[in-house]
């Protein structure tokens, strides 16, 4: 069987690993497009290296620019490989621009393509992700869910029983399988204490210069306490140029590798984000996460993990001040580490 793998930003990398691994352990034919869309090394290639996978096969470089021009280079560079390579399935990861592009391409062509990480709706669709997610979940043959709500989800908006597949979390595969390699690191970020981690790339976080600026002060009052280290995306760094901001007090680095980033998350105080996966990440470490933002698609997080929805800012510092760590942490049911597999016994790999 042959699987054509296409990623395109830093979280489906960790996504597309498990299943990479678990189709090579059954001999399939695999060949991995990266569209390019984060394209340096921290945000990127490093990824790779870190999660013991081999180099994309074929990079589509189609940069940063704005949704519709990314979505429509890959759409354009993405066809005549599909096209060349006759896969069986377009195996599709997440909610960014290549997902959309790529599930487009292969329905277009009428190959088969498969969704990993389908189902999951935030309600909101401001955002371009949920977008994404919604339309791939439309056209995609086959829909791999990482949560049972997912799966409702899915059969309330009319898909097909045998369309939806149980699959668990692929994200906590990456985390058990790098977890062992993480912890024998020393991240250079991290002081005596347990720091808290920042990360925000979300627009409606860091394209409102009042809301980037009232996180700004939270981060601040929070340093105060205890060390704040913030991997800055570089879309963040720019909005904090551009709208003035400052955090004296806060650690403000650019991005990090995957295993210096676990390492950093899982020897954490807390960790305020707007990222999906680090709600997932968090759940399974037993560490307090704050989710800035309205809403999340991962309920699971909230019901099951560690994860609060914070919509205001200001009320950041008094939540990290009474955060604990949870000791041995429950996992929701497929987070356990074997959910590349399912994935790959879903495709029919033999």
């Amino acid at each position: 069987m042959r699987l054509l793998h296409v990623v395109g930003a830093r979280p489906n990398i960790p996504k597309l690993a498990p299943v990479y691994r678990a189709a090579a352990a059954r001999r399939a034919d695999q060949i991995v497009v990266h569209t390019g869309q984060h394209y340096d090394d921290a945000l990127s290639a490093s990824f790779f290296r870190d999660l013991e996978l081999p180099p994309p096969d074929i990079n589509l470089d189609v940069g940063s620019h704005t949704h519709a021009v990314q979505t429509a280079r890959i759409l354009e560079r993405l066809e005549p490989i599909v096209v060349a390579e006759h896969p069986d399935w377009v195996v599709v990861y997440g909610d960014v621009n290549s997902t959309l592009a790529a599930v487009l391409v292969a329905a277009k062509l009428g190959v088969p393509s498969a969704h990993v990480e389908a189902g999951l709706r935030s309600g909101d669709r401001g955002m371009p992700e949920e977008i994404n997610r919604i339309i791939a979940d439309r056209l995609a043959s086959r829909l791999f869910t990482p949560s049972r709500d997912a799966d409702e989800i899915l059969r309330r908006e009319g898909e097909p029983e045998d369309k939806i597949v149980f699959a668990g979390n692929v994200m906590i595969d990456s985390v058990l399988h790098a977890l062992p390699r993480a912890r024998v690191l020393e991240p250079r970020w991290r002081g005596t204490d347990r720091p808290v981690v920042v990360t925000l790339h979300r627009p409606s976080n860091v394209d409102d210069p009042r809301r980037l600026a009232a996180l700004a002060e939270a981060l601040v009052a929070v340093s105060a306490d205890r060390q704040v280290v913030f991997p800055a995306h570089p879309r963040t760094q720019e909005r904090m140029r551009a709208g003035g901001v400052s955090m004296p007090g806060v650690t403000v680095i650019p991005p990090l590798g995957y295993l210096e980033m676990l390492a950093l998350v899982d020897g954490a105080h807390a960790v305020i984000t707007d990222s999906g996966g680090l709600q997932e990440e968090t759940t399974v470490l037993g560490v307090p996460c704050f989710t800035v933002r309205a809403t999340t698609e991962r309920p699971v997080t909230v019901r099951e993990g560690t994860n609060v929805i914070v919509r205001n800012p200001s009320e950041i510092p008094a939540g990290v001040r009474a955060a604990r760590r949870r000791v041995n942490p429950p996992r929701p049911e497929g987070w356990d580490g074997r959910a590349g597999e399912r994935v790959v016994a879903g495709l029919g790999v033999i």
